[in-house]
């Protein structure tokens, strides 16, 4: 069975450093990552991974990535024939996280983006054995910083206005995989549980001893678990 191209959707303030073993890994098929720091919405934001996408791919997104990719269904479904829901959400911003964005645009526009990110990347982010990494704290540094501060700017407003996606779960019909790490303090995998029954052709997958960054701190599951994805039948 041929594999369709795989689109690749990061995280906040990353890129596709994020995804470097999938890259690798996920031989047989075009994989491309797409860019997400254009926009100010997620429709915007949609709207670009579309006009920049193969006109049929298998999807995959990661936190910020899976909101974007939700978005993206919506707009084409037909388009999409795989989906994957990595450490993600389907719910809209609450009104605490969304002051919280707003004060930490406020911190980034005076200069302290490194320091936002080292205030929630260790407790938030990371499983506890990942949290002394620093190739891997490095790793996610490197790449808000090389990203910076207006990209944080542009990608905090569209998650503090995101829509909520809870009704468009039932609709996704593709193959589909919804999976996250035990550990993800963001992103908790009650919510995963949730998603995972409320599609009707979804595969969950819980990794131990992994946070929210599930490609980077344990990239041989997931890319497993994509495999097994792919392997579907449409």
């Amino acid at each position: 069975m041929n594999t369709p191209p795989v689109l690749l959707l990061p995280g906040m303030m990353l890129d596709r450093r994020m995804y470097a073993s999938q890259l690798t890994a996920l031989g047989g098929a075009q994989v491309v990552v797409g860019d997400l720091s254009r926009g100010e919405s997620v429709a915007d934001l949609a709207t670009q991974v579309l006009a920049d996408a193969p006109p049929r791919f298998a999807l995959v997104g990661l936190s910020m990535g899976g909101i974007v990719a939700l978005e993206v269904w919506r707009r084409a479904r037909e388009r999409v024939t795989h989906l994957a829901l990595l450490d993600t959400t389907p719910h809209a911003d609450k009104p605490q996280r969304r002051e919280l964005r707003m004060e930490q645009i406020a911190k980034v526009e005076t200069g302290r983006l490194r320091d936002v990110l080292i205030e929630s990347m260790k407790p938030l982010y990371l499983a506890r054995k990942n949290r002394g990494n620093r190739r891997l704290l490095q790793s996610i540094v490197d790449q808000a910083v090389g990203l910076g501060a207006d990209v944080f700017r542009r990608q905090s407003l569209a998650l503090r206005d995101r829509p909520d996606s809870v009704a468009t779960l039932p609709t996704i019909d593709c193959p589909a995989l919804v999976l996250c790490g035990r550990e993800d303090e963001l992103c908790p995998v009650e919510w995963h549980v949730a998603m995972a029954h409320a599609m009707p052709r979804a595969d969950l997958a819980v990794i131990a001893e992994c946070g929210h960054l599930s490609t980077m701190e344990e990239p041989g599951a997931v890319t497993a678990a994509l495999k097994r994805l792919l392997r579907r039948k449409p």
